[in-house]
């Protein structure tokens, strides 16, 4: 049996693995029993090291029977705090309040499945093979970040992870050298005014006033401080003020999104935006409270391992590969790729036949299984091949 029959052979199986952890959804950090199953089907498989890096992480290594490299396959294996809205599947979650709404659960499926045909080819394997169930993508400061301070992945070579993705249709696969995410951080604003009667505003120090015109300012950092061919988004999501109509309120609070690209332009735009806000407050007379979050780096794809794992890409899905566009989303696979070569590709999982196209973290997202084989391929052929010295 070759390794595509015995990819084939083992997707009952996979299928199974999703619909389980997908009745079983786990919040970030908290994902007791979804890393206590993926330890226990780990065993099942055998001839793998199991350890816990973590609280709520699984780590698997399959050791070739042939020198070779040392190669990660990583999986995020958490949920969403959504209540699910789909009436056509038998697998709806049990967890109330908790959904995977982002794919995960296929994600360590198929890390599963690539584990135990990994297994099977282990006379063929070179190296040794880090399957990395990663805990807590989705909420910063992340659960990579969390894995790398263990100091277990510093000797890879490479590392290689993947998301499923319902905007791209199933049996196409994407990858991109370079960043192909951005930056994710965030900030807080509270300004403090002072409150007066609607009808009397020379008496107040109008917060929500202020408030508008520093949301006005932020945009004139990305059109006017950065390089309209260095990507900014400065996203104002939250602004909450006043109780009355006739009433200037003492305080307003503002939260938001920001998206860079590098660590330079990051840098810039923070201390841009504190001074925004400092001068503006300071020409009213208000005071103020600002913190710009950092959260997850971009994720950037080593040129010399994308262009290899593009290659194997091709030889097994031909003009199905394509160059994926720049994401301005947050991923924390970051935190292995800033230490470790790493590629990180997309793999199709819309299917508008099969209502398969809601957006991710929606309460009726959902993945088309026809896909995963793509992503079990793409899992074993790259740590087939990434692994030879």
């Amino acid at each position: 049996m070759n390794v595509d029959q015995q990819i084939e052979g083992v997707m009952e199986e996979v299928i199974s693995w999703r619909r389980t952890m997908h009745r079983h959804p786990e919040i970030s950090f908290e994902e007791h029993w979804t890393s206590n199953y993926i330890a226990q089907e780990l065993g099942k498989i055998g001839n793998i090291e199991i350890s816990r890096p973590t609280e709520t992480s699984v780590l698997g290594i399959v050791k070739g029977a042939t020198p070779g490299l040392k190669v990660g396959l990583r999986a995020d294996i958490d949920a969403l705090q959504i209540n699910e809205e789909r009436d056509d599947i038998d697998f709806i979650s049990e967890n109330e309040g908790a959904m995977h709404a982002c794919g995960h659960d296929g994600h360590a499926a198929i890390l599963l499945g690539a584990a135990k045909v990994l297994v099977e080819n282990i006379d063929a394997l070179h190296g040794e093979v880090y399957l990395i169930f990663q805990h807590a993508e989705e909420v910063p400061p992340g659960g990579a970040a969390e894995m790398v301070a263990t100091g277990l992945f510093d000797d890879l070579d490479f590392i290689y992870g993947q998301h499923l993705f319902t905007p791209i249709a199933t049996g196409q696969i994407g990858i991109k050298s370079g960043s192909i995410t951005s930056n994710s951080d965030s900030f807080d604003l509270r300004i403090q005014g002072s409150g007066g009667h609607a009808s009397q505003p020379e008496n107040a120090i109008d917060p929500i006033t202020i408030g508008g015109q520093i949301l006005n300012q932020f945009q004139t950092i990305v059109s006017r401080i950065t390089s309209p061919l260095d990507s900014v988004v400065i996203s104002t999501t939250k602004f909450h003020a006043g109780s009355a109509k006739n009433i200037i309120p003492d305080t307003a609070m503002l939260e938001g999104s920001v998206r860079t690209l590098s660590d330079e332009t990051r840098a810039v735009v923070a201390e841009r935006m504190e001074k925004a806000v400092e001068s503006i407050c300071a020409m009213y007379g208000a005071t103020y409270d600002f913190s710009f979050n950092i959260g997850y780096s971009a994720v950037v794809n080593d040129s010399l391992t994308t262009d290899k794992v593009k290659e194997i890409a091709e030889q097994k899905f031909g003009d199905k590969v394509f160059e994926f566009p720049l994401a301005m989303g947050g991923e924390d696979f970051s935190a292995f790729s800033r230490i470790i070569p790493a590629t990180y590709a997309w793999i199709g999982a819309g299917n508008k036949e099969k209502d398969m196209e809601y957006p991710h973290h929606h309460p009726k997202f959902g993945i088309d299984e026809a896909g995963f084989i793509d992503g079990v391929k793409m899992m074993v052929y790259t740590a087939l091949e990434m692994s030879k010295e």
